[in-house]
């Protein structure tokens, strides 16, 4: 792989983030803030590669005669272009071509978001380790809130903060501890490497039939239930459910 391979390269790679950012698909890799920051990168690759392509391409600078400087050191001026010529034979291994599959891929293929398999694969990101707020819940009845946001309170805020209100929360369907169906959402602290799932039981009218991964939206109240997580032996907080719909994945669908 030459130069200008290389700077192709290069403008499909800045130019595949540019295209996940300018859609919803970037939000299946990192936080909704960090959009900046990569069209930015994007955009820094682009330039690079199309300053890489103008230096291969531009036009040689050609000379009638030997530069003054050279011309009484004839040995040392072919054993310069000797090397010259050698260094432009030069190749790059071809592996390096390998680097096109993951350009191919950011191209071609919208994988899906963290689900219901992360979330089994590691414990509750609630933790007594960990300080947390309770801001006042949003106005109007039900409070929409994050699942994060329930959880935190219900667990270690031991409801204070909600008092008797109905709370709704968006969640998707993972198998709980006692293999009845639980409501979990991925957070992330930066990008999808380092996410960890939040997961909420339910009690009364619990959401049955449907399949792992299924998006449901949730209306209930407080409840002082609890359960442990087996994976890190935490507590997991319950939910009793008054009324549950299902729903479409939000477009961000991590926390």
């Amino acid at each position: 792989m030459n130069r200008r391979a290389q700077a192709c390269v290069m403008i499909l790679f800045g130019g595949a983030i540019l295209r996940a950012t300018m859609t919803d698909l970037y939000l299946r890799y990192v936080k909704e803030g960090l959009r900046p920051f990569l069209i930015a990168a994007s955009l820094v690759l682009i330039a690079a590669a199309v300053m890489t392509l103008w230096y291969e391409l531009r036009p040689a600078f050609t000379s009638n005669g030997p530069d003054a400087t050279t011309a009484d050191r004839p040995d040392e001026t072919a054993a310069e272009t000797a090397a010259s010529d050698h260094g432009h034979a030069h190749h790059e291994p071809r592996v390096a071509w390998l680097l096109i599959l993951p350009v191919a891929g950011l191209l071609m293929v919208v994988p899906p978001a963290l689900g219901s398999y992360a979330a089994n694969q590691a414990g509750t990101a609630l933790t007594s380790t960990e300080e947390y707020e309770y801001p006042p819940l949003p106005t109007g009845d039900p409070a929409k809130t994050s699942l994060f946001g329930y959880a935190a309170r219900a667990l270690f805020d031991k409801g204070e903060s909600i008092g008797h209100r109905r709370v709704q929360l968006t969640g998707f369907i993972t198998p709980g501890p006692d293999g009845q169906p639980i409501l979990a959402r991925m957070i992330l602290s930066c990008c999808a490497a380092d996410s960890r799932p939040v997961k909420l039981g339910m009690t009364g009218d619990i959401p049955t039939g449907l399949e792992n991964d299924t998006w449901v939206q949730v209306v209930g109240r407080y409840t002082d239930h609890r359960a442990r997580d087996p994976i890190n032996d935490e507590e997991i907080p319950y939910i009793e459910v008054e009324s549950w719909r299902e729903v479409a994945a939000p477009t961000d669908p991590y926390e």
